[in-house]
């Protein structure tokens, strides 16, 4: 057996816990629960549920602890204030306890919304064993809506010369570029949509399109999908509605970025590391 050197030892690190997302409670009696009451778009979290007459949807099951999104009715605030709004959870939370808001933050908002049937406006009722509500009249489902948007970064050259393209769009809450993203159309696919925005938002062409990674982004009910891709021709010429700046960056002279828990954020951060 080879010696065991004190520098070869992995380091240490506490394990992040771990969630289960599910539908239905399982026959397990839990012993802890956390209740994320959403207050309007806003999240207070609590391990009670501060009224229990409140409508509560099951959420899963993190470590051992049963995981509930609590639909606070409107006009009331259990928290006195101290909810909180996504966006700035997100940068004071955890990975997985973010994921959990934004889960709870979509998961009430979709039941509060289809509370009645779309076709015949009968009221809906959840359906057991899967998340939908279903109409009893005409047999409608509705489930959670999701809106599939891709986001790519764009990279041209080759080793520490490589440079990767960075747009500021005209909606960002705070001055920094990131990589580019848009919605996909019906009948597209994820590739054809990473060719499309791009040319749409910044005019240049892209090719040998990768998938890289996806991420929960309840605003209000996205699901982004990470992409990488290579130039392949023309010059920036960014559309006005959706870009205000774009850029050419080399590794050493990054501007602002997103913040480290945010796909975007993911992406660029692999690139640096791949030179």
């Amino acid at each position: 057996m080879p010696p065991c050197h004190a520098d070869h030892v992995p380091e240490h690190r506490p394990t992040p816990p771990i969630f289960v997302p599910l539908v239905n409670p399982p026959d397990d009696v839990f012993i802890a629960h956390r209740y994320v009451h959403v207050v309007g778009s806003n999240v207070w979290v609590h391990d009670e549920q501060a009224d229990p007459a409140w409508e509560a949807h099951f959420l899963g099951v993190l470590d051992g602890a049963a995981v509930w999104g609590v639909d606070v009715p409107r006009g009331l605030d259990p928290a006195d204030g101290a909810a909180t709004d996504l966006y700035s959870y997100f940068g004071r939370s955890s990975e997985t306890d973010w994921l959990i808001a934004g889960r709870a933050v979509q998961i009430v908002e979709w039941a509060r919304t289809h509370r009645f049937c779309g076709r015949c406006s009968a009221p809906t009722e959840l359906a057991p064993g899967e998340r939908s509500m279903k109409c009893p009249a005409c047999g409608l489902q509705a489930f959670p809506r999701l809106a599939p948007a891709m986001i790519t970064l764009v990279t041209r050259g080759e080793g520490a010369d490589q440079e990767a393209l960075l747009a500021r769009g005209v909606q960002f809450r705070v001055p920094m570029y990131s990589c580019l993203a848009g919605f996909v159309e019906p009948g597209e696919t994820l590739e054809g949509a990473v060719i499309r925005e791009v040319r749409e938002e910044v005019g240049i062409e892209v090719t040998n399109v990768r998938y890289w990674g996806s991420q929960p982004w309840p605003f209000p009910h996205s699901l982004m999908l990470g992409f990488q891709a290579e130039y392949a021709g023309g010059d920036i010429v960014c559309d006005p509605t959706e870009i205000m700046d774009a850029q050419w960056y080399r590794r050493d002279a990054l501007p602002a970025i997103p913040p480290g828990i945010s796909i975007a954020r993911k992406l660029i951060d692999a690139w640096l590391l791949s030179e």
